[in-house]
């Protein structure tokens, strides 16, 4: 089996013309083709940046030239792919996005009839027949066939609706990011007896209105608004809509990991989460908390392997197995907003969770420069501090200490970066373990 270069830790992701191309669309088609046995069908969706259409028609050339069925859903969220699918009696979906990555950056991320992305095994067969170039093309009389459905839209908004109790009313301003969300997610909030107001919800690939990560530094406008017009709840989403976060009423952006504590409460069962999750999950859930990789399908894995309830990693990528073992960002917030319209103000809810300082770093490094860097990372962290109590390497170092403070060094698998995530009771204590982290990697680029 060949060493994984397209696949990182959300499909195939990377710069259009240099690293994603349409020559490498249609042959990931034709790899696709061939691992299904050169039959079946594929449902096929895209989010809003400029370069999916020609991405769209290139892969499904590829998947028409090697004898699959095609079923189009045009320009829609992730997770509306992953429900397609699995409705749909799908053998595989495709969704042609870049997530929260700026306009230039596009990729493909693969899903299983279930729903649930594909697996890091899966990829690598993937890789395997791409590299090999061990596709093969049907005869005339076996191409597949085109097929358009319009109606999955509507079956997924009325699905989602019936999730959820939302008292009538309550005011949300819901920040789309100018992405796939943006006709959809207004949409069925409004549908669920919400009074919506909406920022960014026109689709555009330029991303005018701001950068599609949801983090605090680009939701200022939705922070803002929230507060100006007294809004119970803002929710803003990435770029394919798969992700959520939230903006309380007082316009404050809530802290990930609490945020994905309160909304674990919320079910009995066991909970999957990541290794980069902090302490106030364990101190808050009901059932035992999981660990796993980074990246939603290490979380879906995990959840269908131990039948839990609920999974989700702090960024705001969350599952619900209840629905969909895809990640979706639009239930995500339905959910928040039901929790807000039952138990009262976000900011009384978070402030219920246990919180303390917690540092999330990253430092810029190259693809090639993360592997020399990550290299010796165990030994180089385990001698720099002398409590260490457990050392976790199933994604990257995690470091627990006997203070129950930890750290997380790995690296990205998305972007040129190696991140630095970390924990402590105390701040200065917090601060200190950053500084330490951030001196042995910059002393190994």
């Amino acid at each position: 089996m060949v060493a994984k270069k397209l696949f990182g830790t959300s499909g195939i992701r990377g710069l259009i013309g240099s690293e994603v191309t349409c020559e490498l669309a249609l042959n990931v088609g034709k790899s696709l083709a061939y691992y299904l046995g050169n039959e079946g069908t594929v449902v096929l969706g895209y989010d809003t940046r400029t370069t999916n259409e020609m991405l769209d028609q290139a892969i499904c050339a590829g998947l028409l030239e090697s004898g699959v069925d095609v079923i189009k859903i045009g320009m829609v969220p992730t997770p509306l792919v992953g429900y397609a699918t699995e409705k749909l009696d799908a053998d595989a979906g495709i969704m042609l996005t870049a997530s929260h990555n700026p306009s230039p950056y596009n990729g493909i991320k693969l899903w299983n009839k279930n729903g649930m992305a594909y697996t890091s095994s899966q990829e690598a067969k993937i890789e395997e027949i791409y590299s090999n170039r061990d596709y093969v093309s049907v005869t005339w009389d076996k191409v597949g066939k085109l097929h358009v459905n319009e109606e999955i839209k509507g079956q997924y908004i009325d699905d989602l609706v019936d999730m959820v109790e939302i008292k009538e009313g309550l005011k949300v301003v819901i920040d789309c990011a100018s992405g796939a969300g943006s006709e959809i997610s207004p949409l069925v909030f409004r549908k669920a007896g919400c009074e919506v107001t909406t920022l960014n919800s026109q689709p555009d690939g330029f991303f005018p209105g701001r950068n599609p990560e949801p983090n605090e530094e680009n939701l200022q406008t939705l922070m803002k608004t929230v507060v100006a017009i007294g809004a119970d709840l803002g929710i803003a989403h990435d770029g394919d809509a798969d992700r959520m976060i939230t903006v309380d009423e007082k316009g404050n952006v809530s802290p990930f990991d609490s945020l994905l504590a309160l909304i674990s409460k919320e079910f009995d069962g066991d909970i999957v989460t990541t290794v980069d999750a902090g302490l106030c999950m364990d101190e808050s859930v009901n059932g035992k908390v999981l660990r796993t990789k980074v990246g939603d399908v290490n979380v879906a894995e995990v959840i269908i392997e131990e039948n839990a309830s609920f999974g989700g990693e702090p960024s705001g990528t969350w599952l619900h197995p209840d629905f969909c073992m895809c990640p979706d960002g639009i239930l995500s917030g339905l959910r928040m907003a039901e929790i807000v319209s039952r138990d009262g103000k976000l900011s009384d809810l978070l402030a219920q969770i246990p919180s303390y300082p917690n540092i999330r770093e990253k430092i810029t490094c190259s693809a090639e420069a993360k592997i020399k860097v990550m290299e010796n990372m165990e030994e180089l962290l385990t001698s720099a501090f002398d409590d260490v109590r457990e050392v976790n390497s199933i994604d990257g170092v995690r470091l627990t200490f006997e203070d129950d403070s930890w750290v997380l060094v790995r690296p990205s698998g998305t972007e040129d970066y190696v991140r630095i995530t970390l924990e402590s009771r105390d701040a200065e204590r917090a601060e200190s373990i950053k500084e330490t982290c951030v001196k042995i990697i910059n002393d190994n680029l």
